[in-house]
């Protein structure tokens, strides 16, 4: 386990690996600050967003898209120009949380009660049209997104459920169905967060007051390999690397008393281990 950035950010949120430049995105939620992490420099830039920003997606166009606390947005980082694309929850106590793209590059992300009280939040996917549409409905804290290798499965996390849902999934229409649950986490285990996938179809599951990033198997449901990680907070994990063997991994500070942190000295910072196995890419927004 290394530490590749001593970020002590609030709440490190939706990584995203930019395969062309070798770069890491990722967000700090309650800062409202976009990031890119250049790991062969140790770099990190942030941008302010004005707003809590749950993730971050590509575009083909050299933009941004932000699933934020008012909804999606374009994000210029240059000017620091925010386009208001789209807002389904306009006056609601929610705001939107992680998200990601799937192989046709269609945009993910899922909305939380901000005190994750009520099951008053919803998952959306924005399409390349410009459409949005509500896939789910009735959640408390809308969390981890990815898929299968090969595209027909799709599985998603409400975190307060302890659960992963494994969802039959079309990737030309982007339409989902017949969810069930595969994986539960185990009782005093913390509550799943962010997760990806590898390339032999298993899910890399990170474990908010966990302490831990765990690979599991999703037709079995069985846990193969457990990963702990010096903060309690472990939020998120995403593929990166030459050769995709890389996970890194997101935590947070946020909610951990002085005390607590003098045990968690790098809570808030990104930290990184190499694979056996390579995993899925990061896709972009392709609208």
């Amino acid at each position: 386990m290394e530490l590749v950035l001593d970020a002590r950010a609030l709440l490190a949120e939706g990584p995203g690996w930019d395969a062309a430049e070798g770069r890491l995105y990722w967000t700090d939620i309650l800062k409202g600050e976009v990031h890119v992490f250049d790991p062969r420099t140790g770099t990190d830039h942030s941008y302010p967003a004005g707003q809590y920003v749950g993730a971050v997606v590509q575009t083909g166009s050299g933009d941004l898209l932000l699933a934020a606390h008012h909804g999606f947005y374009r994000f210029r980082p240059q000017t620091l120009e925010l386009e208001h694309l789209a807002d389904p929850e306009a006056g609601a106590e929610t705001r939107f949380n992680d998200g990601k793209c799937d192989a046709a590059g269609r945009f993910w992300a899922g909305t939380m009660h901000l005190r994750e009280e009520q099951p008053i939040g919803a998952l959306y996917c924005l399409d390349t049209d410009g459409r949005l549409m509500q896939k789910a409905a009735g959640i408390t804290c809308s969390n981890g997104l990815t898929w299968s290798p090969d595209h027909t499965k799709m599985y998603y996390i409400d975190s307060p459920t302890k659960r992963v849902v494994q969802y039959d999934f079309d990737l030309e229409t982007g339409e989902i169905r017949n969810g069930r649950k595969v994986i539960t986490i185990p009782e005093g285990e913390g509550t799943p967060d962010g997760m990806t996938t590898d390339l032999e179809g298993m899910l890399w599951v990170a474990q908010w007051d966990g302490w831990c990033v765990s690979r599991w198997n999703p037709e079995t449901g069985e846990r193969l390999r457990r990963v702990n990680v010096p903060a309690a907070r472990v939020t998120s994990c995403i593929f990166g690397g030459n050769e995709m063997n890389e996970l890194y991994i997101t935590t947070a500070r946020t909610g951990i008393s002085e005390q607590a942190l003098r045990d968690q000295t790098h809570a808030g910072g990104i930290f990184r281990i190499r694979t056996d196995v390579p995993g899925m890419a990061t896709f972009i927004y392709n609208g």
